[in-house]
């Protein structure tokens, strides 16, 4: 099962609040979670790291592509 968050045009600390309420449902697979700034790519690795999840990123076009799993 993969979840979608779509924070770009978020300021911080917007995408990492919606990363957690994506985190705390968290059921297995993937959380894709899109952000359009390297803040918010740095502050939701740190964040999902520190609840035990990795992070892969992927940037395209200026746009970044974390992919949080456990």
């Amino acid at each position: 099962m993969s979840n979608i968050v779509d924070a770009r045009g978020r300021s911080c600390p917007e995408p990492v609040v919606m990363t957690r309420k994506a985190i705390e449902t968290y059921s297995g697979g993937t959380i894709q979670v899109l952000v359009d700034t390297m803040v918010a790519v740095e502050n939701i690795k740190r964040f999902a790291g520190n609840q035990g999840f990795l992070v892969e990123v992927s940037e395209t076009d200026e746009e970044y592509s974390l992919f949080i799993k456990k």
